[in-house]
């Protein structure tokens, strides 16, 4: 299976289970990397047959500015179900980083991967 790969991906999300974490918000950074056969598109040079990451990140960008939710697990999940819905994309592995998580020690990075396919 071909893989493209977003990684990067930032947007101001309101997700946590604290009420200042609801309130203020914060900046979610999310790396996708979708697995799907690339050879149509390459035979055809046709964007139609493969996945059109712009539209993919747009989408992203969406579901973290949205609704929010208690736990970077079910973010990293909507993303993952959202990615799957694009015709030809067989797998998805989704990292969601919280690097302003709520933590009262030094850290850099909080994250969650998920690797769901259409199996």
């Amino acid at each position: 299976m071909d893989r493209v790969a977003l990684r990067g991906l930032k947007a101001r999300g309101h997700h946590g289970v604290f009420p200042k974490e609801r309130e203020e918000g914060q900046t979610f950074i999310v790396d996708l990397v979708l697995g799907l056969d690339t050879r149509p598109a390459a035979a055809d040079d046709d964007l139609a047959r493969t996945v059109h990451y712009g539209i993919v990140a747009e989408e992203v960008v969406a579901i973290v500015q949205g609704e929010p939710v208690n736990l970077i697990e079910t973010l990293a999940e909507r993303i993952a179900q959202a990615c799957l819905k694009h015709e030809g994309v067989e797998e998805v592995e989704v990292c969601v980083h919280k690097p302003d998580a709520p933590i009262t020690v030094p850290f850099d990075d909080v994250t969650v991967t998920i690797i769901r396919s259409r199996v």
